[in-house]
């Protein structure tokens, strides 16, 4: 299993975040970063850590479109 060799455990805190559900499959999730680009631009909030993903949907649902995802950018 080549693929789990790379697998993380990172745990850390957040602070000050902006962030979006996204619906749909995974594959569709670069579409809504834009929204969260518009907020922080407007807000005046800059990037401050990793993007991340909180998945709250079985990764086998069988309807892509069901599919719900947080994605989440520090700030400050």
């Amino acid at each position: 299993m080549p693929a789990a060799a790379r697998v993380q455990h990172v745990s850390y805190t957040d602070g000050r975040c902006v962030q979006v559900l996204h619906l749909g499959p995974y594959s569709d999730e670069p579409a809504s970063l834009p929204r969260m680009e518009t907020l922080m631009e407007a807000e005046d909030l800059v990037p401050h850590g990793l993007h991340h993903e909180v998945y709250l949907s079985d990764p086998r649902e069988e309807d892509p479109a069901k599919m719900r995802t947080i994605l989440r950018q520090p700030v400050r």
